[in-house]
């Protein structure tokens, strides 16, 4: 049983499709990783609006196997309509990395890849 992530949601979604839910979860190793690189980057360069396109755009993928950063994600999208420093929304980036990183760990060795 999964500890850092979630597939009720996406169970739910697939009917219980296993290789459904390979598809999506491959889509995810795939995508989440350069997305989350982007995003550190977008913050250390303190370029507000790619970080709040990268953290919109990861936001759903999160949610659907139960990563729970809404707190962290929206966070990230408010900073980016402001004019604070990098270090102000750093707390909220280490915990992002953190927590995608250990459900990315998890996920790869659940599903083998």
């Amino acid at each position: 049983m999964p500890t850092h992530y979630d597939l009720y949601q996406l169970e739910d979604m697939s009917g219980g499709d296993k290789e459904f839910m390979k598809s999506v979860v491959e889509a995810f190793l795939s995508e989440i990783p350069p997305d989350l690189e982007s995003m550190e980057l977008a913050i250390n360069n303190d370029n507000h609006k790619m970080a709040y396109q990268f953290a919109h755009k990861m936001k759903p993928n999160l949610e659907m196997f139960g990563i729970d950063l809404i707190r962290e994600i929206s966070a990230m999208e408010r900073w980016a309509d402001s004019a604070k420093p990098t270090s102000a929304i750093r707390p909220q980036l280490d915990t992002i990395i953190e927590l995608t990183n250990n459900a990315i760990v998890e996920m790869r060795k659940d599903w083998k890849m």
